[in-house]
């Protein structure tokens, strides 16, 4: 079994913290989804067995520091951070392993920095979410409401890790175990319980969302080889249809359907790591 150390990058403005996998194979740097954690990739990354492998939390996520007062989580910040993460781990260039959110943030790094991306590994997601350039009013005037009433937010405390499992199951159907893995490194103790220990800023409504033109102008851009893993079971906001455009888009990109739900990587990491491992050897 590969063993895990926990690590923390110092970047020049926050410091995260993460989970590394030493191996002599590729470097990998792991992305994990929104309010997620880097234990999002605790099942998958052992099966790599070669690959020196660091997942991080994201800013405000997991164990890593949370922005400072007045400011907020525009997608687009965490590029800068990719880019420090990436200096302080003293790696040039990397594979960029992304689920969701994550999967969405690599390809956007590739698209702005293809000298240092060698591949993407992307699980459920290609681009981030888009939205009609006539919807940005509302966009910021939802932004505007929710920014205006964040003071106002009181964290809920659970009672027992159990009860917060229960709770991150209700939100997202997925394997109790996997469940349990992002809950454990997601909680904080608080007076009577656990609070989520993620920024609650996170889940303020974005003030701006891309257009599909520009997202498909990014996929374009993309140079490296690129597999895409979709779940058989398809999100809302990740149709079939959409999955077909954007990938037309990209110019050496394999696309790979596994069957399962949202996390299928922590459900079926197995599969996954197999889907992977014959993208690598193609």
């Amino acid at each position: 079994m590969r063993t895990v150390d926990e690590r923390r990058l110092a970047l020049p403005h926050l410091a995260l913290a993460a989970r590394e996998w030493p191996g002599d194979g590729p470097k990998v740097l792991a992305l994990h989804g929104w309010l997620d954690n880097a234990a999002s990739f605790d099942p998958l990354l052992p099966l790599l067995p070669d690959v020196h492998a660091v997942a991080i939390d994201l800013p405000g996520h997991g164990r890593s520091d949370h922005r400072p007062p007045g400011a907020w989580y525009h997608l687009v910040d965490n590029l800068s951070e990719i880019d420090a993460a990436l200096d302080a781990l003293g790696w040039p260039r990397a594979i960029l392993l992304g689920h969701s959110m994550g999967a969405a943030l690599a390809t956007l790094y590739a698209a702005a920095r293809p000298g240092r991306i060698d591949a993407l590994w992307l699980i459920e997601g290609l681009g981030p979410l888009a939205a009609a350039e006539s919807e940005w009013p509302a966009h910021l005037r939802r932004a505007l409401d929710g920014r205006a009433r964040a003071a106002d937010k009181q964290l809920r405390v659970f009672a027992s890790v159990d009860e917060a499992v229960a709770a991150r199951l209700a939100a997202t159907p997925m394997a109790e175990s996997s469940a349990r893995r992002l809950v454990e490194r997601g909680l904080r103790a608080a007076d009577g319980g656990f609070v989520w220990s993620s920024d609650p800023r996170l889940l303020l409504p974005s003030p701006y969302r891309a257009s599909e033109a520009q997202v498909e102008a990014c996929l374009a851009a993309i140079e490296c080889p690129t597999l895409l893993v979709t779940a058989s079971e398809t999100p809302p906001y990740f149709p079939p249809a959409l999955v077909a455009r954007r990938t037309a888009r990209v110019r050496t990109l394999t696309h790979r359907v596994v069957s399962g739900r949202h996390h299928v990587h922590m459900d079926d990491a197995a599969a996954v790591a197999a889907t992977i491992e014959d993208f690598r050897a193609a």
